[in-house]
């Protein structure tokens, strides 16, 4: 099995250790130490289920008897794919607890994505929930077995949940804070999704620092109301940074407007995050809802630009303050200050949360660009990693000899340090924050016995953020647009990548040596379909 290891210059270090970021703490520490100072207080909601940090606790360790049951050995990398449930947390902690590894990915996901995390990560192990949405997790997880047999471990928390047999506790695992805790995933902008690993110290300071950013003590009530596995709503301030400020989780099963209000009325949420096409379904919802949201007084927003115009509104139609929140798994997060002016707060994207957060604007020659001028945005610090696990080629592209990573983002940067994203450098959709791939797409495509070639864009769409649109080069007989979407479908991945639009063209244009420029050819294709197109 591979290493698992996330490690900075030892003059780094030294230094983020001294300014006090990392402070030697663990992830099933920080949650055993806030349950001994607040039993009592009410720590996740979610359904039917509600738990003190006490009954918390207390699951998590259950968990963690029944993993060391199954003879998972510490180190061990296991799979966590479940939905905005309680035992989301219950599961994790007790991973945590057991010194095992969680590899997070989405509900979403099929099976060409969990292979690939499963064989990336090594993973002996499978975490599901039965049912979600009328999916049913059992099924896939036997293709997923199928195809991985070294995934040995199949742990189905609904029958976790019913079984009333009692363990003896086992002690925790021995952890150090510099230790990897789990691997994320990468928003997949070239290819499927890398791994990302986090230690203790890197991503307990992260979320710490953005509790204190966002204000949350004990009153506080966050509502995870995107996919807890992403990044945003686990740690800007997210689940784990609440939990650590004492505050309350709801787990919200639904983002529409009608169920989240609901949830905000029953539980007094006062803070949650979106990505911007729910903020504006919402913002529409909340003229005619029934509902008192009037507990909400922070609205986050990131995951993908949110325009100034709808930025402009959120106050006047939701009754809350707008956050803007701009970051990435692998690190650097920015935030708008809650005492930030109304032009700072709706017209930039905030700045970075460690004051030993270093940004680099360049050119295309890795040259500086002055402030105003838009460039690409490279990063390190005492929370932004320095490799991706077990993928040498990536690191290759991503990663610069004195460590900066490569975010890929076009950005500008005021005089006093705020960012206003500009776009991508690179050749990818961003769907309502979920960040596809077009070259990924387009080798399931070209996989279609009648398609010769084939170029995925991204268009604007006014909901979505930006759509896909697949331009295909039929082989022979053209067939029908819905016939490929379903052949990508049914290769086994997530619904959002499945194209949006696919429109038939002859030819592409090619380069003046023959060959087509795929970024080129991406360009022109987007042109000419917004010319001819009214959105």
């Amino acid at each position: 099995m591979l290493e698992l290891k996330q490690q900075w210059p030892e003059e780094r270090a030294a230094r983020y250790r001294a300014a006090g970021y990392w402070r030697g703490e663990t992830m099933w520490g920080f949650l055993e130490r806030r349950a001994a100072e607040i039993p009592d207080h009410v720590a996740v909601v979610g359904g039917k289920q509600r738990w003190t940090y006490a009954d918390l606790v207390r699951k998590a360790k259950h968990y963690a008897t029944k993993f060391g049951a199954l003879g998972l050995q510490p180190g061990d990398r296991v799979i966590v794919q479940l939905p905005n449930i309680p035992e989301f947390l219950s599961v994790v902690f007790g991973l945590f607890r057991a010194g095992l590894i969680p590899v997070f990915t989405l509900p979403a996901h099929r099976l060409t994505e969990i292979t690939h995390f499963a064989a990336k990560s090594e993973a002996c192990a499978y975490i599901i929930t039965a049912m979600h949405e009328g999916f049913d997790y059992r099924v896939l997880a036997a293709q997923v077995q199928a195809h991985s047999p070294v995934l040995h471990h199949l742990i189905v928390v609904d029958d976790v949940e019913n079984d009333d047999q009692q363990a003896a506790d086992i002690p925790p695992v021995d952890v150090r804070s510099s230790d990897v805790a789990f691997l994320q995933i990468s928003g997949g902008s070239t290819g499927l999704s890398k791994l990302i690993p986090r230690t203790h110290d890197d991503y307990i300071y992260s979320f710490r620092a953005s509790a204190e950013i966002c204000g949350l003590d004990e009153t506080s009530v966050y509502m995870a109301t995107l996919p807890v596995a992403h990044n945003f709503p686990m740690s800007s301030p997210g689940v784990f940074g609440a939990l650590y400020a004492g505050s309350r989780v709801v787990m919200c099963t639904s983002p529409t407007a009608e169920a989240s209000f609901a949830l905000i009325e029953q539980e007094r949420v006062t803070i949650t995050g979106l990505v911007p096409p729910l903020a504006l379904l919402w913002m529409q919802a909340a003229a005619t809802t029934q509902r008192d949201i009037s507990s909400l007084q922070i609205l986050q927003v990131g995951g993908a630009k949110f325009i100034p115009e709808a930025a402009s509104r959120v106050k006047a139609t939701l009754g809350c303050s707008v956050q803007q929140v701009f970051g990435m798994a692998e690190g650097l997060v920015n935030y708008t200050r809650l005492d930030d002016p109304d032009d700072i707060a709706i017209n930039t994207q905030g700045r970075p949360i460690s004051p030993d957060d270093e940004v680099l604007i360049v050119d295309d020659m890795g040259n500086p660009v002055p402030d105003g001028e838009p460039g690409m945005l490279l990063t390190r610090g005492p929370y932004t990693i320095n490799a991706y696990h077990n993928d040498e080629a990536a690191n290759a592209r991503s990663f610069t000899d004195d460590g900066y990573y490569r975010t890929g983002d076009i950005v500008s940067r005021s005089a006093d340090g705020y960012l206003t994203v500009r776009g991508r450098a690179g050749d990818h959709i961003n769907r309502s924050g979920e960040k596809i791939s077009a070259e990924e797409i387009e080798d399931h495509l070209l996989a279609h016995p009648s398609v010769l070639d084939v170029a995925v864009v991204s268009i604007p769409d006014p909901y979505l953020g930006e759509r896909s649109c697949a331009f295909v080069i039929p082989r022979g007989e053209k067939p029908k647009g819905t016939v490929l979407k379903a052949f990508v479908r049914l290769r086994g991945l997530a619904d959002f990548k499945v194209p949006d639009q696919i429109v038939f063209v002859d030819a592409f244009e090619t380069t003046a040596v023959g060959k087509t420029s795929r970024k080129f050819l991406r360009e022109t294709l987007r042109e000419q379909f917004l010319k001819n197109v009214e959105l």
